[in-house]
């Protein structure tokens, strides 16, 4: 078997692996569930590569969430479901229905000259679909469809932080939505008072109810100061990444380890990092 450019190797090489007898054990025993969250590390990883700008980086990561389709598609195969094909056809036949400015099935293209424009008949085409999609579920006996409704372009399965403020921009469009970010502060405590409460009872299902709550009402102010809270947590989370850094090679050089520093100790390095944060930023 070797290397090619061509995708019909990487599903034979897929293939391969998931035959029994011959194949790989660890790739046999998989099925949906289990691949699952390595799809979902997967696209991190390409969008980590994006925003590292590290092109050689983002080829490899790329190749990594190919090889999750492939995955998907020969398991769905194998439980005659569907096929790599069948997951081409449906996305050239997605992306060409929805861009009748380019491809016109009547031979004269709709007038869509600008974003705007496009993005309106986007909207609408998708509205289709929408319906077409509840009639065939319907037929196969599913009665919920999270993609019903008005906020049923807002899609599950993405983080909850960018589920979260796209619910609340969808609703935002309809006049649901707070004035100002002022108001939303006020929220913002009124859920940590109630965090209070939940602690208070010992009830962990109420905790985790009341956490979500707050989590939602901080993405709310994000999204009013217009700071995007996916974005806002990685910058902490780099920072944090940073500084705790710091803190383990400052031990290090000092013939010390992180087991055995005091949390006091490990403090006064992390605002030593920070001080020195600071003179970076206003030098």
């Amino acid at each position: 078997m070797e290397p090619s450019k061509d995708i019909s190797r990487l599903i034979e090489i897929m293939a391969a692996l998931r035959t029994p007898g011959t194949g790989c054990p660890w790739d046999l025993e998989q099925n949906f569930s289990t691949i699952k969250p390595y799809t979902i590390e997967e696209a991190y990883e390409v969008a980590d590569a994006i925003e590292r700008n590290d092109m050689g980086d983002l080829c490899e990561e790329l190749g990594d969430l190919l090889l999750q389709v492939v995955f998907h598609a020969r398991m769905a195969e194998e439980a005659g479901e569907f096929s790599f094909g069948d997951v081409v056809e449906a996305i050239t036949k997605k992306m060409i229905r929805r861009h009748p400015h380019v491809f016109p099935p009547s031979g004269v293209r709709p007038d869509a000259d600008t974003p705007s424009a496009v993005k309106v008949q986007w909207d609408a085409i998708k509205a289709e679909e929408k319906r077409e999609r509840a009639e065939r579920k319907a037929k196969r006996g599913i009665t919920e469809d999270f993609k019903l409704g008005y906020l049923g372009t807002v899609h599950r399965s993405q983080p909850a932080l960018t589920e979260a403020l796209k619910l609340q921009s969808q609703a935002a469009r309809v006049g649901f939505d707070w004035s100002e970010a002022e108001p939303i502060l006020d929220k913002i405590e009124e859920e940590i008072g109630e965090l209070r409460e939940a602690l208070r009872s010992g009830k962990q299902d109420k905790v985790a109810d009341e956490l979500g709550d707050l989590i939602f009402a901080l993405v709310n102010i994000g999204r009013h100061v217009k700071a995007d809270p996916e974005e806002a947590l990685r910058g902490t989370n780099t920072k944090f990444r940073r500084r705790f850094n710091y803190i383990e090679t400052s031990l290090q050089q000092s013939n010390e380890t992180l087991q055995a520093a005091t949390l006091e100790r490990m403090e006064e390095l992390w605002q030593a990092a920070k001080a020195i944060e600071r003179q970076i930023a206003t030098s």
